[in-house]
């Protein structure tokens, strides 16, 4: 196990440093007008398994289409075809969707789309992070554009982020950020500050905190430590830390000594513990699967990857016992929304699932 450290905490009005805004980034379960995709097409992201991810969306796409609106975005004419030619055979009604012609590199919307938040007349607003492949591929020019034409598309305002340090972009993902629609948010230290800081070089924890208080409304950041094993994004939170309510946490918790999980999960554990003893929430645990493996390479499996819509929850399965355990857990936190279990062996050889695949654009703020 690794040394715990307590939670890094930093509270609007102790510091000093967090300004007030006009934004607030609403919980993941706030009514959503729609889901945001984007059709796979770049075969290198799964080698060799490329054939299969279009049904795995397709099932995406019929589960969440009869609760809201699916957009997906289609890198070309082709991919458009193809998009329909599967929908339509997995029984999917067009009513319950639209196709954009929009290119991509890749296909992963929760870190090249904007984070849709609310603004102080609870209207819907864009807040674009600088994409940068994750500081890992090179080619992710045409990811870098996926803002602007998510802003054409729906006609909602758009603000570029900026590093309150230097007035630089400020590159981010949002599979990076877990909020709580009342001003917490988790991150992990291994996203944002670990030695080797390949998105924001020099930037340091503060000017984060006050990055997140101006663009999504954050009054208290929680750093957790690192993310899981097997994830190429350098720790993001989506994987291991998810919000169920506004005092619950759910915690990818690994708990064989002899994985490479448990020490990270249980230095987590008790970096939230101690953010507990400030502002009480509850923590609940989520199993890890076994270990998902290919071509030798461990994969970043992970029930916390679920993703929340209208009326629904949608988690990853990975043909594993814990399955019914993590959808049991999952369920029982949220109450009157159904859960479904979508097959995520083949979909996770691209190193992510159903939350890093989709971005949610939520309804206006109801007064």
């Amino acid at each position: 196990m690794s040394d715990a450290r307590p939670a890094a905490i930093s509270r609007a009005g102790e510091s000093g440093q967090l300004a007030s805004s006009r934004y607030m980034m609403p919980a993941e379960w706030e009514p959503h007008d729609a889901t945001w995709i984007a059709w796979p097409h770049h075969e290198p992201d799964w080698p060799g398994k490329l054939g299969a991810i279009p049904w795995v969306y397709a099932e995406i796409v019929r589960v969440l289409h009869t609760n809201e609106r699916v957009e997906i975005l289609c890198h070309d004419d082709t991919i458009c075809a193809a998009a329909t030619a599967v929908l339509t055979a997995h029984d999917v009604s067009p009513d319950g969707y639209r196709l954009h012609v929009v290119p991509t590199d890749r296909v992963w919307l929760r870190d090249s789309a904007p984070t849709c938040v609310w603004s102080d007349d609870g209207t819907v607003e864009l807040v674009s992070w600088r994409f940068n492949g994750w500081a890992k591929y090179e080619n992710y020019s045409l990811d870098e554009k996926v803002g602007a034409a998510v802003e054409k598309i729906t006609g909602l305002p758009r603000v570029e982020v900026l590093r309150p340090d230097n007035g630089e972009p400020l590159v981010l993902e949002g599979g990076g950020i877990e909020a709580d629609g009342a001003g917490r948010v988790l991150v992990t230290e291994e996203w944002l500050l670990s030695d080797i800081q390949v998105r924001n070089p020099r930037m340091t924890r503060e000017s984060y905190e006050a990055a997140f208080a101006t663009y999504l409304g954050a009054t208290e950041t929680i750093w957790l430590g690192e993310g899981c094993v097997g994830d190429d994004t350098h720790g993001h939170i989506d994987d291991i830390a998810r919000f169920a309510a506004p005092d619950v946490v759910l915690l990818a918790f690994e708990a064989d000594a002899g994985d490479p999980n448990h020490g990270p999960s249980a230095d987590n554990l008790q970096r939230l513990e101690s953010a507990s003893r400030r502002r009480s929430f509850r923590i609940v645990k989520l199993p890890y699967p076994r270990p998902v493996m290919m071509d030798g390479q461990r994969l970043p499996a992970s029930y916390a990857n679920f993703y929340i819509a209208n009326g629904i929850v949608l988690v990853p399965t990975f043909n594993d016992p814990n399955d019914r355990i993590a959808l049991d857990i999952i369920a029982g936190e949220f109450p009157g929304r159904e859960v479904v279990g979508i097959h995520s062996v083949d979909l996770v050889w691209g190193l992510g699932t159903i939350h890093c695949l989709t971005q949610q654009q939520p309804s206006p703020r109801r007064r």
